[in-house]
């Protein structure tokens, strides 16, 4: 402070008052920005009268041109200066217009390492369940119809016979997801009546849907037993009742409980069922019918193992560990499956033509189970050997010229709610361009008209090669250009 009063008062620098000054100009230059904005019927004027936007309705080109006025103010209330030129907006106008004629789900790379990713649709298909989709989503077809007598068929024999010769099973039953096997099970069999089930089965599914809530909705009515980590044969034995319907086990495929546990088996509950004319059921929900041992997964049940347990209604997922298109399979007692044939809820719940066409492709498949390995692109992909997917990883890399990338190793998880804790090892190419973020790296390669789906690991973008299929390589080596191109080396 005494230096500054020997400082002239004429010398001294007023810092708030230039801080004044320049928030005036700044705003004066926004205000100006502002006020040079197009107006919107000008605008519009110039579209109508473009050949580029012959075809959409007025309407939409108004729209178009709003939003893009509206990103403009707010590009100038930010610091930024766009070009408020008329062309240029007509231009971005244009761009959104095609964006939104654009089909919202669209083909994506998945380079997450999930193999059942279910955001991004889960199972792929084998080519034999696509080609029967194909076949019968362009035509007509026997979904109903009787050849043989010419009159209505049943449209669930396409693929109940298939599962009866390939399970072993007196009946079976497809509708449209896994929940709703179980809404239908449950509403058939225990409407108004008890149903028990272990505390530590009332599982939560995807998108928030619990097990509880759906036995709710049902009509049935929840009788809960034992302890979230421990419940004994007893604990079913004490709370079954003169309103007791039936018995239930869950298979708690998307979580796994540690340490002092114990449930009860499939064979003791089976026995009990026999032994006090209760039926059991059970929520597979993951539905293997190969074993996933060989891929170094354990302890992960097969639909075959609970049928031979002595379940009467098992289902599971067509979606998921099958590897065919979603559907809720049922499959078991005859006694038990065709009162649900019947049922109402039945035709809210049932399946359509192209589900039911993809899914008896995909069966058949199963009949040699070395063609099930080798064409369902989830066991494929399970298959492929580490120093095979290194050298995917090593030609990516070579499509990427001045990218700062390397090949790293990584895990890849089965997901969709199977197989928790379980890893399989992988390779990925891992990104590190200077200057550009991990998350805006993901975010850019989401925002082509290709999206790619990668994954964030200890501050590096992987894109593992597991789940990215070979004739994608080049495809998304240009993705990645096109989004770090700025930042190559």
């Amino acid at each position: 402070m005494r230096i500054l009063k020997l400082v002239p008062k004429y010398c001294r620098v007023d810092y708030a008052a230039q801080w004044r000054l320049r928030r005036i100009y700044a705003m004066d230059d926004k205000n100006e920005l502002l006020r040079r904005l197009p107006k919107m019927d000008g605008l519009l004027e110039l579209a109508l009268a473009d050949g580029r936007f012959a075809g959409w309705p007025r309407g939409a080109v108004a729209d178009g041109l709003r939003s893009c006025l509206e990103e403009a103010r707010q590009d100038i209330l930010t610091g930024k200066a766009p070009d408020l030129g008329g062309e240029a907006l007509l231009g971005r106008a244009l761009a959104l217009l095609k964006e939104q004629e654009a089909l919202s789900q669209r083909p994506v790379i998945n380079a997450t390492g999930v193999l059942l990713h279910t955001n991004l649709g889960r199972s792929l298909l084998a080519p034999e369940a696509v080609e029967a989709a194909m076949a019968v989503a362009g035509g007509y077809s026997t979904l109903e119809f009787d050849c043989q007598s010419g009159k209505r068929g049943d449209r669930y024999l396409h693929v109940e016979s298939l599962l009866r010769e390939l399970l072993g099973v007196e009946a079976a039953l497809v509708v449209n997801n896994n929940a709703a096997a179980v809404m239908l099970t449950l509403s058939s069999l225990a409407k108004g009546r008890e149903v028990i089930v272990s505390r530590g089965e009332l599982v939560e599914i995807g998108g928030a849907f619990r097990v509880p809530e759906v036995m709710e909705q049902s009509g049935c009515i929840l009788r809960e037993v034992g302890a979230t980590n421990k419940t004994h044969p007893s604990d079913y034995e004490r709370a079954i009742g003169e309103n007791t319907a039936a018995l239930l086990k869950v298979h708690t495929s998307n979580y796994r409980i540690v340490g002092f546990t114990g449930e009860v088996t499939i064979a003791e509950l089976a026995a009990l069922g026999r032994e006090k004319g209760l039926p059991l059921l059970y929520d597979l929900g993951s539905g293997a019918m190969l074993p996933l041992s060989p891929y170094g997964i354990q302890n992960e049940p097969t639909v075959q193992e609970g049928l031979a347990a002595g379940v009467d209604v098992l289902c599971f997922s067509g979606d998921k560990l099958l590897g065919g298109p979603q559907a809720g399979i049922l499959v078991g007692k005859a006694r038990y499956i065709e009162p649900m044939k019947k049922h109402p809820l039945l035709r809210a719940l049932r399946v359509d033509k192209m589900t039911l066409a993809a899914l008896e492709a995909t069966l058949r498949l199963y009949r040699r189970p070395e063609e099930a390995l080798s064409r369902i692109p989830l066991y494929r992909m399970l298959a492929q050997p580490v120093d095979v997917l290194e050298a995917r990883a090593v030609r990516l890399l070579a499509l990427l010229p001045g990218i700062a990338a390397d090949v790293v190793e990584s895990e890849a998880q089965i997901g969709a709610g199977s197989v928790p804790n379980e890893t399989i090892p992988s390779r990925a190419v891992r990104l590190r361009p200077q200057g550009l973020g991990p998350e805006e790296i993901c975010r850019r390669l989401l925002q082509r008209t290709e999206p790619v789906a990668a994954r964030i690991h200890k501050d590096s973008v992987l894109l593992d090669m597991r789940t990215v299929q070979e004739e994608a390589l080049e495809r998304l080596a240009a993705a990645i250009v096109a989004c770090t191109g700025e930042q190559a080396l």
